[in-house]
């Protein structure tokens, strides 16, 4: 059995083992970590999955009275130094934007540390701005500079679909992503569209990119003859790769008809051709664009 938890309101998904425990939709539950156990909230209740699924933290049970008001304390320590570092941040005069902050208070060592996740556009010498945060804290300071895609998963936000931003729910690592991606699944080239919360390439763009591949090796390619089963003969125009539809141009009407991938068949001919030539394998990417180019981001 699989559930889910996430540490913050609507954050990233942490599935664990319930292991003999069964908490419902809501419920505070403890999840082992690094530090000890964290409190976080049930999201999904635990059920049966089909795959097998090994080596998972196995939930330590339901949060107990004292274990929400240490969270608590450990959320009001962390809004604290969020807070006295903005502050601090500005009256040196840092080009630094705070991003997140870290603790966990285990009342096991004496000495709290607390981490806090910055920005910033360059390196920034940070030593002054650390012992005044450690004397004014009393804790020892720990400062992580973040990417820009580091710092749209700890900020989270809403994609351009209008869904929570894959990299701040489901996404574990990041991939590089090249603007041939975008070209092979017919997007405009515009940095506009194709750019995330983060100001890079989106991250959907690299694992939905092995669909449009798969797709344009198996239908008709653009401009190739076809015949439909409903008997319309016409030209290839356009595809809709996540319904799985080919756009054909009847050749009698003029008309654009949509027709499900399946019962679309092109001329052997045609086919050979395409093959002969490499369309098949690699369509077509234009990679003739001077704007862009086909770097990659990491």
């Amino acid at each position: 059995m699989v559930m889910a938890v996430a540490f913050t309101r609507y954050g990233k998904l942490y599935y664990l083992d319930p292991g003999g425990h069964s908490p419902r939709v809501g419920d505070k539950v403890l999840v082992p970590t690094d530090d000890g156990p964290e409190v976080a909230e049930c999201i999904w209740a635990p059920q049966w999955v089909t795959e097998d699924v090994e080596g998972l933290p196995v939930c330590e049970g339901i949060a107990t009275e004292e274990h929400l008001e240490r969270d608590e304390r450990n959320r009001q320590r962390r809004a604290e130094a969020r807070v006295v570092a903005r502050r601090l941040i500005r009256d040196h005069g840092l080009p630094m934007k705070v991003v997140g902050v870290d603790f966990v208070d285990t009342r096991e060592d004496v000495d709290q540390l607390i981490t806090i996740y910055f920005s910033a556009p360059q390196r920034v010498d940070f030593r002054e701005l650390v012992r005044d945060l450690a004397r004014t804290l009393r804790a020892r300071i720990d400062l992580r500079q973040l990417g820009p895609r580091d710092e749209a998963r700890v900020q989270g936000g809403v994609g351009p679909c209008g869904r929570e931003t894959c990299c701040s729910t489901f996404l574990k690592d990041f991939e590089p992503v090249s603007i041939r991606m975008a070209k092979d699944q017919d997007l405009p080239l515009n940095p506009l569209k194709i750019s995330g919360a983060c100001g890079r390439l989106m991250c959907c763009l690299k694992y939905e990119h092995p669909l449009y591949q798969d797709f344009k090796v198996s239908v008709p390619s653009l401009g190739c003859g076809v015949e439909t089963d409903e008997g319309v003969e016409g030209t290839v125009v356009g595809y809709n790769v996540p319904s799985e539809t080919v756009y054909v141009r009847d050749r009698e009407t003029g008309r654009k008809v949509a027709c499900p991938k399946a019962s679309v068949c092109g001329s052997r001919q045609a086919y050979e051709s395409a093959v002969a030539s490499g369309m098949r394998a690699t369509p077509d990417d234009g990679s003739d664009d001077p704007s862009l180019g086909d770097q990659e981001y990491e």
